[in-house]
């Protein structure tokens, strides 16, 4: 962000700090306040001509009052003395008149650290803004040009992109706690067009850290673009079978993600989750272990893309492990829902700037197990490695999991041929009870993360 946009930690904290004091004047019994600064830049070329070039900067504050048990929320992005004390009356008034919420209510005062910062956590860089605009459209345009060049049969191409954004968030409240942080970010990507006898296929590949030194270079990332869309060329749609599938590690972190979105505290409580009733019982294979840091650092001085000093509560963020050898050790929640269902917050509260937290996620992630990918698939007569999934047929409640999917088929162990326009099916339940091997090749791409994995019995919907 660029200095003379910045209004600077110091002011920040001041204004949080005095919107909560002027709502307790006003007679709130509490109250919290959010400030989030913001900026971003982007950049898409296609075929080497600047597409699309965007940047932004945004400043807002967000304010929750109780008044007893019941609450109100507000937020502008007019920062005028005019509109503060608009903003702090009205919140004020309409928590006098909303209905009473028992579960309603910040965090205990014993449960705060007095004051949270990121200082040393590694989660803001300046050189993701240190390179002028036109270096930045550079390497949008060396991307693409990697992805053209690393293949004859790529001729054309849906653009390289490049993006980069900062953002600055302090949040107080009444009951003692202050606390903010920056954090970074920086992406880069491609998606070249194969095309041969049998026709074109699309594919893409793209990087994101929170610092410049972490991110790879435009040939690494062409490179893997460029064989993505190339081994798609040829594509035929199988029988209808039932089969082995293994999983590529970026679509088992969505199969895997779903656990987190099953065990979230509002989905608990309201009784549409798969896994209710299954807490402390067997939900996946004893190859299953799944956790949520939210404190995990990716090496000394580098924080992990969900690392926070604290939640959308104020509450320091934790390590917890969720599935541990198949067993569902636990939910997650934030203050609200912990109340609900009568449990400490787990440190997963999100938010935005108003209304009442939600849940998310730290760093998620399925433990690696010790095979290599070549091994998981070594193992596989028949069966299909899923690289793309279509649609979103998935049901948490019954756990029902209807996908259309890309891949390539196996036989015997090797690969042989892409495949496309096909559907697999089953249901969540029985897939995690079916996972027969994980692999060793987690990589950190995200906040969330998993191996690849290899799922018996699935049916897929073909010819």
């Amino acid at each position: 962000m660029r200095s003379e946009d910045v209004m600077g930690g110091e002011k920040l904290e001041e204004l949080v700090g005095s919107l909560v004091e002027r709502a307790v004047r006003a007679g709130a019994t509490d109250a919290e306040a959010t400030v989030l600064e913001g900026d971003e830049f982007f950049v898409k070329v296609r075929l080497g001509h600047v597409d699309t070039l965007t940047e932004s900067v945004s400043r807002a504050v967000g304010l929750r009052v109780f008044n007893g048990r019941r609450t109100a929320s507000t937020s502008t992005n007019d920062l005028s003395e005019a509109s503060l004390e608009r903003m702090v009356s009205g919140a004020v008034e309409l928590a006098r008149l909303t209905e009473e919420d028992p579960y309603a209510g910040l965090a205990d005062a014993s449960e705060f650290s007095a004051k949270r910062d990121a200082e040393g956590m590694g989660l803001y860089f300046e050189d993701v803004y240190s390179l002028p605009a036109a270096e930045r459209i550079e390497l949008a345009r060396a991307v693409e040009a990697a992805a053209i060049t690393a293949d004859t049969r790529i001729q054309n191409s849906d653009g390289g992109n490049f993006s980069a954004a900062t953002s600055h968030r302090v949040i107080a409240n009444s009951r003692g706690f202050s606390g903010g942080y920056r954090k970074s970010y920086v992406s880069l990507g491609t998606s070249p067009i194969a095309q041969d006898a049998s026709g074109m296929q699309r594919d893409g590949w793209s990087h994101s850290a929170r610092t410049m030194r972490k991110l790879e270079t435009p040939e690494e990332i062409g490179r893997e673009a460029a064989k993505r869309a190339v081994r798609r060329l040829g594509a035929r749609r199988v029988q209808t079978q039932r089969a082995t599938m293994v999983f590529d590690r970026q679509v088992a972190r969505g199969i895997m993600g779903d656990i987190f979105d099953a065990v979230n505290g509002e989905a608990v409580y309201r009784h549409s989750t798969m896994f209710e009733d299954m807490l402390g019982k067997q939900v996946a294979s004893d190859l299953v272990t799944v956790v949520d840091d939210g404190t995990m650092m990716l090496e000394p001085g580098l924080a992990g893309f969900g690392t926070l000093p604290f939640d959308g509560d104020g509450l320091p963020m934790q390590r917890k492990v969720i599935v541990e050898s198949g067993i569902l050790k636990t939910w997650i929640a934030n203050t609200y829902t912990g109340r609900k269902l009568g449990m400490k917050s787990t440190g997963n509260a999100s938010r935005g700037l108003s209304g009442a937290p939600g849940i998310g996620a730290g760093n998620f992630y399925l433990q690696p197990g010790t095979q290599t990918l070549r091994e998981l698939i070594g193992d596989v007569q028949n069966g299909l490695y899923v690289t793309e999934t279509l649609g979103s047929g998935v049901n948490l409640v019954t756990g029902d999991y209807s996908q259309g999917a890309t891949g390539i088929w196996i036989e015997n162990g090797h690969f042989a041929g892409a495949v496309e326009e096909i559907t697999i099916a089953g249901n969540l339940k029985d897939m995690y009870k079916n996972i027969v091997a994980v692999a060793s090749d987690l990589v950190w791409r995200g906040a969330a993360a998993s191996p690849a994995i290899r799922v018996e019995g699935m049916t897929i919907a073909g010819s």
